[in-house]
């Protein structure tokens, strides 16, 4: 359809527009539970809370109330969308076969994606309406966080609780010239946020840790402020305090997987971060002969437009980091489950 702002077709890319008010939407429904299991607490109980918001998350669809915020007309397209189609080609072509095909639309290998959306046909008005409606989204978790933290003040409790902030994933928002996500590991969907902010009675020092960590760190972490062992059976180390810290412990690298059968496309990568350098390596699947794989500079490419994996240049490295990714891979707690879910 034609939007009378301009804008075709926002149900393909995912925005919508929600008519709950704002104290039913999710993100404040969430932050009011989380408030009431608090209230539901003894001021001296021990205690652990996993406060998960759906959003910032397709459809894109914060509250009509609050779309006022952001004019999408305001935003700027992303560093990493590539303006001209030919641009955007150029960069999928040095990329393994199924990063054009799912853009060319002859190949799904993403479970979320409208099945019949070509990622081609997208426009730089759906980018930029697409990642206001996300801003909105994630302005909307700030406001809801902001009011458990001083919940928490009021309980006499903000001294002593450490918080943990972070998502599960990233999205595209348009670079690439997609949205949504997959198996893909470049830093639109790997790389995200992760704020500690230790009990402020630790008296422990700020920092920023720049050495790699990741998600399967963070249950160690919990072990840690609860002053228990972490359970064997944990894979990841604590977070460390400092880069220091990171150093003396081995935060040298960090390992990601996707396994995902969908369709009859089968998808495996395994990829290894260390040194500022991002390698990916495929197994055998529906599109790939095991061959192929991505090796990216995040110093001189932070966009991972350009795939060194077969520049000579590199062979060397990129025989050191497959060797590495290889000799860090965990071990495997029992056979394979049967595939139940896509991935």
């Amino acid at each position: 359809f034609q939007a009378e702002d301009g804008i075709r077709d926002r149900a393909v890319t995912g925005v919508q527009t929600c008519a709950l008010p704002i104290y039913w939407y999710h993100t404040d429904w969430v932050a009011d539970r989380t408030i009431a299991w608090l209230d539901s607490l003894a001021a001296d109980d021990d205690w652990f809370c996993w406060m998960s918001f759906p959003d910032p998350h397709h459809p894109w669809d914060p509250p009509k109330s609050e779309r006022h915020r952001i004019d999408w007309r305001d935003v700027p397209l992303p560093a990493g969308y590539p303006q001209t189609a030919a641009e955007r080609e150029a960069i999928l072509d040095g990329k393994p076969r199924h990063w054009r095909a799912w853009y060319d639309g002859t190949l799904v290998s993403n479970y979320e994606a409208p099945l019949d959306w070509v990622p081609a046909t997208m426009t730089a008005d759906q980018v930029r309406e697409v990642n206001a409606m996300n801003a909105i989204e994630c302005e909307l978790i700030d406001e809801a966080l902001g009011r458990v933290m001083a919940h928490l003040a009021t309980r006499g409790w903000g001294d002593d609780v450490d918080v943990i902030f972070t998502t599960d994933h990233g999205e595209f928002q348009g670079d690439f010239g997609l949205l949504f996500k997959g198996p893909y590991h470049v830093d639109a969907l790997m790389r995200i946020p992760l704020i500690w902010r230790p009990a402020p009675s630790t008296a422990a020092a700020s920092a920023v840790v720049t050495r790699p960590v990741g998600l399967v760190d963070l249950a160690p972490t919990f072990c840690a402020i609860a002053g228990l062992p972490a359970p064997g059976w944990m894979e990841g180390k604590a977070l460390p305090a400092n880069d220091s810290d990171a150093d003396q412990r081995g935060f040298e690298r960090v390992l990601t997987e996707w396994d995902s059968d969908l369709f009859g496309v089968a998808v495996h990568l395994r990829t290894i971060t260390r040194d500022g350098w991002v390698c990916t390596a495929y197994q055998p699947g529906y599109s790939h002969d095991g061959t192929e794989g991505e090796l990216y500079d995040l110093s001189a490419d932070p966009l991972q437009q350009v795939n060194r994996w077969d520049d000579p240049s590199c062979a060397a490295l990129r025989s050191d980091l497959l060797a590495d990714l290889w000799d860090h891979q965990p071990k495997p707690s029992g056979p394979l489950r049967r595939v139940e879910a896509p991935v």
